[in-house]
């Protein structure tokens, strides 16, 4: 070969050789905004609206109790590196300003706009419920919080949070009305939901049920002798044939109330956690339908 032929064929070679080699290694992708949430019910709701362009994680682990949740240091780690934090507020989570006073990242609070039921007895009397995602009507305020706090922190993305969060919006109220629709059906004799922690006072609201729980919010010192007694009180009197506990709190003194009146332990109810993806209640709309099937087949006693 003349060499002129070979000076040419070198030059592209080395250039055939380099696309080559550059098509088999490609750009590393960009790492999403990390958004943490303070517990798994809230993680989800914003996984919801954040699709595609947020990794979503929650602080707190499923069957983690949420009001009195003590941090640890990989905690204040992941905090460090997330670009926004959001939790429910309305005094839920009673360990998270303090949380915060480590870490930077900005923070939203899905509840604000709620408007708040307060709670009507016992040493938290006046204080906001704070379970307001019970009611799914209270969730789309949570999704629309989302849908502003996502466009601001990521506004190339915006439109499409914004459809995010129309499209969850309408399952909200599907759900909403799969919820009054299954719980209307329950007899006027057993309209009373009985759990160990009130926190159904936004669903009851929603759904025209009568609302009893030994004490208003989880907390270290719970069921007092005289909580207990006065459910019992309740039970006996209204004769209502079944009485729950949620998933986060041992549901001993609920035992009790069975013990003493005869009513079914109705089952466990999911509120401050969901369960692992594999468990009943792996997605926030998932509580929501598990939540009232168990409650109508307990007091109709029905199979579910």
């Amino acid at each position: 070969m003349p060499k002129s032929r070979r000076r040419v064929l070198v030059p592209l070679v080395a250039v055939l050789l380099a696309a080559l080699a550059g098509c088999g290694t490609p750009a590393p992708e960009k790492e999403r905004p990390l958004v943490l949430a303070t517990f798994t019910v809230i993680a989800d709701i914003a996984r919801n609206v954040a699709g595609e362009h947020l990794d979503v994680e929650s602080i707190t682990k499923v069957g983690a109790e949420i009001h009195g949740y003590e941090p640890t240091p990989g905690d204040l780690r992941r905090a460090a590196g997330a670009d926004l934090i959001i939790d429910n507020g309305l005094g839920l989570e009673a360990w998270f300003e303090q949380f915060l006073q480590d870490v930077d990242a900005p923070r939203v609070t899905v509840s604000d706009g709620v408007e708040p039921i307060d709670i009507a007895a016992d040493a938290y009397a006046g204080r906001p419920n704070p379970h307001a995602w019970m009611s799914p009507l209270n969730v789309e305020i949570y999704v629309d919080n989302l849908v502003a706090a996502f466009s601001e922190l990521d506004p190339q993305h915006a439109a499409d949070y914004a459809a995010n969060g129309e499209a969850y919006a309408g399952e909200l109220r599907t759900v909403h009305d799969e919820l009054v629709a299954d719980l209307h059906t329950l007899p006027a004799d057993a309209r009373a939901l009985v759990t160990c922690e009130g926190a159904f006072s936004y669903l009851t609201r929603d759904t025209g049920l009568t609302e009893i729980y030994i004490w208003p919010v989880n907390a270290e010192q719970q069921a007092t002798p005289q909580q207990i007694a006065g459910v019992i009180d309740a039970v006996e009197a209204d004769d209502i044939p079944a009485v729950f506990c949620e998933s986060t709190v041992s549901d001993r003194p609920m035992q009790q109330v069975v013990e003493a009146t005869g009513a079914a332990y109705g089952g466990v109810l999911y509120v401050d956690s969901l369960s692992e993806a594999d468990g009943p209640v792996p997605t926030y709309l998932d509580l929501l339908r598990y939540n009232a099937r168990t409650i109508t087949a307990a007091l109709t006693g029905s199979d579910g």
